[in-house]
């Protein structure tokens, strides 16, 4: 391997959303950083098989006065 071309490979907590955390070995962010995540198993729709709509940064709202009346007849 070449040499100093890796990222660093360090410890982080993982916040689940429901507020569970857990310590894992990766190369996001620094050492003792904290990633929080918006979707993980306990609530993605493929292993609870209820669907919700998540919106970040308002793109929901944004397609939907985009394209709002689109389709009906006047």
């Amino acid at each position: 391997m070449k040499q100093d071309i890796h990222p660093d490979y360090h410890e982080i907590t993982v916040v689940m959303t429901d507020g569970s955390e857990f310590t894992t070995r990766s190369t996001y962010g620094k050492p003792g950083d904290t990633l929080r995540l918006d979707i993980d198993p306990k609530t993605h729709p493929a292993w609870t098989g209820v669907h919700r709509v998540v919106d970040s940064g308002g793109q929901v709202a944004k397609f939907n006065k985009r394209f709002a009346g689109f389709g009906l007849k006047s």
